[in-house]
């Protein structure tokens, strides 16, 4: 490619002037940023367009264990008790 055909595809105006850049400047605050911690849950569409938030979520989820807490536990070897409904 010649030099002044590259010049009349360039899409950068002759004001713009980087000659003061630094390249690389923000690569590692942007790094760490995308970074997803380990503790992250992602939650299906499904579900998370029952939530308006994640104090939501946690919300139900303490009740959710609450709930499990109260429940006589079963043992392993034992059918659970039939519920008449």
């Amino acid at each position: 490619m010649n030099p002044e055909t590259q010049i009349d595809n360039d899409e950068m105006l002759p004001e713009y002037d980087f000659s003061g850049g630094v390249r690389g400047k923000y690569y590692e605050a942007y790094k760490q940023a995308q970074n997803i911690p380990q503790n992250t849950i992602v939650l299906d569409p499904d579900v998370a367009s029952v939530f308006r938030d994640s104090a939501s979520v946690n919300e139900a989820l303490r009740m959710l264990l609450k709930i499990a807490s109260s429940m006589k536990t079963i043992p392993i070897n034992q059918d659970p008790p039939l519920v008449n409904s």
